[in-house]
Formats: C-alpha cells, structure tokens, sequence
C-alpha cells in the first residue's frame, strides 16, 4: 500500500509515526540484513518448495489477537496484532497538529491513506519478519452490506496505484467459504521496479473481508507466499 506524501504538502511525521503504531516501520538496514542471513530454515524450505506453511495458530475467533468475520491459521513464527483504525487515525492526527500546529486535516488524510484501500479498512495484520522475512499479511474488512467479493477485490486493487496484469479467478477455501482471487504487479516509482502482490475476499454478514500479501520485491513476496496459501486453504466463517 502507498502513502501518497505529496497529496499531503510532503510533510511526513504524522506518517512515519502512523506506520510506526501499525507496526510497519523497520529499520532498513537491519532489515537488508536479515534478508540475506537470517532467516529460519523452516521459511526457507517453504518458500522454495511453493507448499503450505506449518501452522502456527490461528486468528479470527474471540479472544485470539485479531477478532474477525472469519478465522484462519497463521503460519509458525508469524506475529499477528489487531489494528484499531479509529485510534490510529486519532493519533496520527493529534501528533500532525502538535507537529505542524494549523493543519488539523493532514494527520487524518495520511491515516486515510495508510488504513483505507477502496471500500475496506485495515483490521489486522500478521509479520512476518519474527519468522524471518519482510512483509505482512494484512486483513482489512468493509461494512455490512450486499456487496460482493469480486467487486470489492476490484475495487480494493483499483484503489491501489500503477496496477497491471491483474488476474482475477473465483475458488472456495478449505473451510468452504466462497472466495475471489486476483494475483497483480504494481510498480513503485521511486525504485521503477515491478513486484507481485496477491489477495483475496470473501463475503460474510458482518461484511467484505481483504486478505492481501505484498512485500519488499517479488522475491519476498515469493517466500511469504506459503503463509496466504496456508490462510486460503484454512479460512472459515467465524
């Protein structure tokens, strides 16, 4: 997901210190390190041999750390944490103002941007780096409705930027739940540089619900893709 700094004056505290609460703000270097040594063997073996993660735990039910419309299992050594977008928004706002002192908007448009993707807010996301890769597997969720999954998908991956080779497919997950797939690159124009990215929704009463795996590059990408498989093939309705 990109943050759209020139949309708001290129002015950044409230966004670094916004991603910081979501737990998305690491340290590059270290990071760059990690990559290349540190990552466990267990997600090395699954990344190169394109199955399942090992299961680790799950999410979704009452009293795990992300209460959802649906429950999964998590891959071994990935850290969910639930995501309050109310009070992150809140936050981010009050330091904009305390940083900036006029603007009482940009904390709010910068939490925008960071916690809302089309017609879904974030609710959830599961790091990867304790089990040794760079990235997340975020769930967002949309309001109750007749909305279907494949238009909330497409318009989830409208509402990203410099989008192509989007390919959509229909499947039902092995809690039989049926689902909405898409696979799609996007490009970042600082790096001009292609990545993949995969989600997909489902339908509930509660409402739509996104799950999305990026990533640094493809490569990464390619090493986290076993943990969503794992999601795919264990989601059910809560």
């Amino acid at each position: 997901m990109q943050v759209r700094v020139g949309s708001v004056g290129g002015r950044t505290v409230a966004a670094l210190l916004l991603a910081a609460v979501l737990g998305g703000c690491a340290k590059a270097a270290d990071d760059d390190g990690r990559r290349a040594s540190s990552a466990s063997p267990d997600a090395k073996a699954e990344g190169s041999g394109g199955t399942t993660a090992a299961r680790g735990g799950t999410v979704g039910a009452r009293g795990s750390a992300c209460e959802l419309p649906v429950g999964f299992d998590v891959a071994r050594g990935w850290q969910p944490k639930a995501i309050d977008a109310g009070a992150a928004s809140a936050e981010a706002s009050a330091t904009s103002n305390a940083s900036e002192g006029s603007d009482d908007d940009l904390g709010a448009a910068i939490a925008d941007a960071l916690l809302r993707q089309g017609p879904v807010t974030a609710a959830c996301e599961i790091d990867a780096k304790p089990a040794g890769s760079i990235g997340f597997l975020r769930v967002w969720t949309g309001k109750p409705g007749g909305a279907d999954a494949g238009g909330v998908l497409r318009a989830f991956v409208a509402a990203e930027e410099h989008v192509s080779k989007a390919k959509y497919h229909r499947f039902t997950t092995g809690g039989g739940v049926p689902a909405v797939a898409v696979e799609y690159l996007t490009t970042s124009e600082l790096l001009d540089e292609a990545k993949e990215e995969s989600a997909f929704a489902v339908s509930t009463a509660a409402g739509p619900v996104v799950l999305h795996l990026g990533g640094m590059d493809t490569g990464e990408h390619e090493r986290m893709r076993p943990a969503y498989d794992l999601a795919q093939r264990s989601l059910t309705l809560s």
